[in-house]
């Protein structure tokens, strides 16, 4: 016997329909982000054997790991988007008809697309600061360390620029649930 959770996750093995050509293109980046988290791993375990075997630490290991978990992080939202896991009150949603349900996937698509294009706005506004000085010329934003990478600048626009895929995202859901297309 097959428990439901084990079900469910064979059922989502794609991005739903919905999601369209940009789901599948977010599907596929998927695995860039994931190799990241393999990645940061692989540079924890070789500073664990440099303090502590060999001891001499590195001075990127722990920043990088940081970047490397936070933008897979912030890619897994969208993830969740086109595989439509995101957040919803499913006693609800799951009580009403199919012909509700769909109504509340619009609305639900909408009211996201929304509030992803008011993030996208507020990412803008970190970017601006975080990506060009007061004279307009670009230079990202510093973390300061002793090897000073410019990890905060590149995850401030890496948001921006995920946020306004995302909020792209929840438009293409609205429109293919308001089509009807399954």
């Amino acid at each position: 016997m097959v428990d439901e959770p084990s079900v469910q996750l064979l059922d989502k093995a794609a991005p739903i329909p919905q999601a369209g050509v940009l789901g599948r293109i977010i599907d596929k980046g998927g695995l860039i982000f994931a190799a990241g988290i393999v990645v940061s791993m692989v540079i924890l375990i070789n500073e664990v054997v440099l303090r502590y075997v060999f001891n001499a630490p590195t001075i990127w290991a722990h920043e990088t790991t940081i970047f490397l978990c936070g933008i897979a992080f912030i890619y897994g939202g969208l993830y969740c988007c086109a595989y439509d896991n995101h957040i919803r009150v499913v006693l609800v949603y799951d009580a009403v008809p199919p012909r509700i349900r769909r109504f509340f996937d619009i609305i639900i698509s909408i009211v996201c697309a929304a509030a992803s294009a008011m993030f996208a706005w507020a990412a803008w506004i970190m970017v601006a600061r975080a990506a060009f000085r007061p004279d307009g010329s670009f230079r990202l934003e510093r973390s300061g360390s002793a090897w000073d990478p410019v990890y905060p600048g590149l995850l401030k626009v890496f948001m921006l620029v995920i946020l306004s895929v995302m909020a792209v995202q929840f438009v293409i859901l609205a429109i293919n649930y308001a089509r009807g297309k399954r």
